[in-house]
């Protein structure tokens, strides 16, 4: 089977942006491909959270991937610095990216502008750790948005560069990989753009939230006064309710508050109380296993035990095979 390779910064907790985009595709990949998913705590240190954040936020992600239905006996589940041989490599692979490509990196940029007091080298090497993640396990396949792809780009590059250097066929390439042909996307409640953190808790729905919760969510999304003439363009805000109501909802569902809108008829306060509703409706299986699995210590303890040793057996391999080619062996 290929290898796949997807982390996720442990940034808290997920959202339904993440469930629908990405989730619930990593449960089908597993039955078809080697799958090797992590949280990428590492990757969050360029941002300096505190030591109780981190790891609340670490053991947050590991339970949601487990309650979407992550199998940790069909996949490798674990936590980017259980597996020391990333940092080896990150080390290594660092003496073989350049500064000029980093600095070019269009998400290294936008970094800078976004946070000018905090331009540490970490946020600068980024892409040789994300290059790493992939690179030691010799995965050919990695689901990444567009905002990543120059970073995978870079990745091929990394390892292209070190087969030269060394004189070997060693890395392969990977490539970006969607495993479905539909792509979902999420929009915010915000109004505008995707579902995101960045945006606040008020534009997100999160996996974890309480039913009440969701429905204050919802019915405060942000809407206009209406339809002003039939059959009528719908703004970005209603039109984002409309694209959920899509995701979570019935098709009749969908069409008769459709229809509703195209005759002006629409009354957003029932539009916005279905949409609840439905809401709730999907993500409640999620949500109970969320409640169960964080519960129960001894189970997460087990299962980030057994991926960290899946994914050191497969980095130790890889960094033993790297330090031959570069040289340095034992001497004793």
């Amino acid at each position: 089977m290929e290898t796949v390779v997807s982390g996720i910064r442990s940034t808290g907790k997920l959202h339904l942006g993440n469930y629908y985009g990405a989730l619930r595709n990593f449960v089908k990949m597993q039955n078809e491909y080697n799958c090797f998913f992590f949280i990428a705590d590492l990757h969050s240190l360029t941002t300096h959270p505190t030591p109780q954040d981190l790891t609340s936020t670490v053991r947050q992600v590991v339970v949601e991937y487990l309650a979407a239905g992550l199998d940790p006996e069909k996949s490798t589940i674990y936590v980017q610095s259980d597996v020391p041989e990333v940092a080896e490599l990150y080390l290594y692979m660092n003496m073989n990216a350049y500064l000029g490509e980093l600095e070019r990196s269009t998400a290294f940029k936008d970094k800078v502008r976004a946070n000018p007091n905090n331009v540490n080298a970490g946020l600068l090497t980024y892409p040789v750790l994300m290059a790493c993640d992939i690179l030691i396990h010799h995965a050919t396949k990695v689901p990444v948005g567009k905002d990543q792809e120059q970073h995978l780009e870079m990745t091929r590059t990394f390892g292209n560069r070190f087969n030269r250097l060394y004189n070997v066929d060693y890395f392969q390439e990977s490539f970006a990989f969607t495993y479905s042909d539909k792509l979902i996307k999420i929009p915010g409640l915000s109004g505008q753009g995707k579902m995101g953190k960045s945006n606040g808790d008020a534009d997100c729905i999160y996996l974890s939230d309480p039913a009440e919760s969701i429905r204050k969510k919802i019915m405060r999304a942000v809407t206009d006064a209406g339809p002003t003439g039939l059959n009528q363009e719908k703004p970005e805000a209603v039109q984002n309710l409309f694209d959920l109501m899509k995701v979570v909802s019935t098709p009749d569902t969908l069409a008769h508050f459709d229809g509703l809108y195209n005759n002006c008829e629409i009354r957003y306060g029932d539009f916005k109380k279905q949409l609840a509703e439905d809401m709730v409706l999907a993500t409640n299986e999620v949500r109970t296993r969320i409640e169960e699995i964080d519960k129960d210590d001894a189970y997460i303890a087990k299962v980030l035990k057994l991926g960290a040793d899946k994914a050191q057996a497969s980095a130790q391999k890889t960094l033993k095979e790297v330090r031959e080619i570069i040289g340095l062996k034992k001497l004793y």
